[in-house]
């Protein structure tokens, strides 16, 4: 991950040479504190007489060196924050990228609530990470080391009590810290599940309300929840039991000084003010080991975050770009020949078994069948969602593993029986289908969709912003805005999936003459559960335990097919 901070290698390099500036300034203090109280107060260089200049000039070069400390924290803090900030916005985009290019199958096996976390509260982690590294480290470092040195110049029996205290204040650092390392991945975890459970909620919120299970779904996002705040409570008390353990450390190392310190001053070996700098200095110390506790905290949560992100980062798409870059002899045809399919994660069922067949450009061809038959997963090889298990999927009778995946998808458009609508105007979701299109070409659209009666009748018309999902819309409406998506978009090959399913037989009969007479030359497949859909069809496909049962003109069928019969009977008697 180091790779992200080579564009901001100067903000990394000027934060702590600022962090240097102010540490300096901080271990200066206790020195001309010690001047104050010898000199400036004691007076013990001149007969005991105190000197109040030395005390107002001393004090004044304490001030100044605590405003430039003062300056140097802030500048080291802005380049700590640009070089975190901007290593993060990378990071986040690029896992984001590599989101958009994964397969369905990847996607799931994450699941939506885990990329949501990994991409907002992972990347956060390692934020705080990169900053408290290249600030709080150098800061902490500088204080330990400068105060020990700064502790021994004084005098050596102060650097005993160092000696002997610094070996506690590891040993606990050492057992808090490996006591808590294995929770922070199980803390992500956790909070992937809550993100999970909150994600299917808000999106099925219509359903949790339809079926009264508002109760049943809050006791699943209580048990969620409270899996997460029992692994936070099992850290944080962890820490809690750390921190008061190291005060008894630092205070005991503070009055064993004081005590040192009390009968060298007897003695005549160390003066008072000495003996102030050095409780300073010793404070400094046993602070510094404490703080680099807290950053090795957020170190270890950071790795664990990294580690999380890495696997978004170097997870290689498994559907990956060919490299036909030919030309094509037709526009539009497709071809499955001696196709089977299984989902990846049930090799051993197939969906789709030894389909063949063949769709030649501009005909119109249906396929129909019972639910779970394989429609869906057929129609989703063609744009290569998934990868067929035997046999190719050809498109102008190149295979679609050739194609590099934006020319193939660039070919097809699809409009689904779930809608993906987005909190946007009418005009941008119809605009999806082409972004350069102009507003003539979106209304064209919508009216070829049989969308343009219900735009017309609202307020601001195509301008009209629809919320999230689209849930200001009915069904049949945001099924024409993405059939209106779909046809702007003029592909050689347009895939309705069950898109009509809630329009009434008039609209949808509309619909299909006005894309015979608009779009002669389109490849249309159409999947749909009602004659009436797929009547006037070219073709008509019937699938049926993931093969193809029968095929042919709607009299054909009447004729010849006796699965087809019953479902016409069945829908047409009366």
């Amino acid at each position: 991950m180091l790779r992200y901070l080579k564009k901001y290698w100067f903000f990394a390099l000027l934060a702590p040479v600022f962090m240097i500036g102010e540490v300096s300034m901080d271990l200066l203090q206790p020195r001309l504190m010690s001047i104050i109280v010898d000199e400036g107060v004691l007076g013990l260089s001149n007969h005991h007489i105190g000197d109040l200049d030395l005390v107002i000039t001393t004090g004044l070069k304490m001030v100044g060196f605590v405003a430039l400390g003062g300056f140097f924290g802030v500048m080291s803090g802005v380049f700590a924050n640009l070089c975190g900030q901007n290593y993060g916005n990378d990071v986040r985009k690029d896992a984001f990228g590599r989101i958009m290019s994964l397969s369905f199958e990847q996607t799931d096996r994450f699941t939506t609530g885990s990329l949501i976390t990994r991409v907002t509260n992972d990347v956060t982690q390692l934020q705080n990470l990169v900053t408290q590294c290249i600030r709080n480290f150098v800061r902490t470092f500088m204080l330990f080391a400068g105060g020990i040195l700064s502790l021994v110049m004084l005098d050596l029996s102060f650097g005993a009590v160092v000696a002997c205290a610094l070996p506690l204040v590891i040993l606990c650092a050492v057992f808090f810290l490996a006591k808590a390392n294995p929770k922070f991945y199980i803390l992500q975890d956790k909070l992937d599940r809550v993100n999970n459970v909150m994600q299917e909620n808000v999106s099925g919120s219509r359903v949790v309300k339809a079926y009264v299970r508002e109760g049943y779904e809050r006791d699943r996002f209580e048990t969620a929840n409270d899996s997460l705040v029992g692994t936070q409570l099992d850290v944080l008390l962890l820490f809690s039991y750390m921190t008061p353990i190291m005060n008894m450390i630092l205070n005991a190392a503070v009055v064993s000084v004081i005590k040192i310190g009390g009968i060298q001053v007897a003695a005549g070996a160390v003066t008072p003010g000495s003996v102030m700098a050095a409780i300073t200095y010793i404070s400094q110390i046993l602070n510094a080991v404490m703080r680099m506790t807290m950053i090795f905290q957020t170190v270890s949560r950071g790795v664990a975050s990294g580690r999380r992100i890495k696997e978004v980062l170097h997870c290689e798409p498994a559907i990956e770009d060919g490299g036909f870059s030919g030309t094509v002899s037709c526009r539009g045809q497709v071809e499955f020949r001696n196709v089977s399919f299984a989902y990846p994660d049930a090799e051993d069922q197939k969906v789709l078994d030894g389909i063949s067949f063949t769709v030649a450009p501009g005909e119109t061809f249906a396929i129909m069948g019972s639910t779970g038959c394989g429609k869906s997963s057929l129609v989703n090889l063609i744009p290569r969602f998934y990868d067929v298990t035997d046999g190719q999927v050809l498109v102008d009778d190149v295979d679609v593993r050739e194609y590099p995946l934006r020319e193939l998808r660039g070919k097809v458009a699809m409009a689904l029986q779930k809608s993906e609508i987005f909190s946007d105007t009418i005009e941008e979701n119809i605009r999806w289908g082409d972004p350069d299109a102009s507003e003539e070409a979106v209304r064209q659209a919508a009216r070829t969709a049989q969308a343009a009666e219900f735009i017309d009748q609202k307020e601001e018309g195509i301008k009209t912003r629809v919320t999230q999902g689209g849930t200001s819309l009915s069904g049949g409406q945001k099924q024409r805005i993405a059939i209106g998506r779909a046809v702007l978009k003029n592909a050689e090959i347009l895939i309705f999936d069950d898109t009509t399913s809630a329009l009434d037989l008039k609209t949808e009969a509309r619909l299909y003459e006005a894309l015979k007479r608009n779009c002669p030359n389109t490849t249309k497949i159409i999947i749909a559960q009602r004659i009436a859909s797929v009547r006037d069809a070219d073709r008509i496909a019937v699938l049926e335990n993931g093969r193809i049962a029968a095929c042919g003109s709607h009299e054909e069928l009447l004729r010849t097919s006796a699965v087809y019969r019953d479902i016409y009977q069945s829908q047409m008697n009366g």
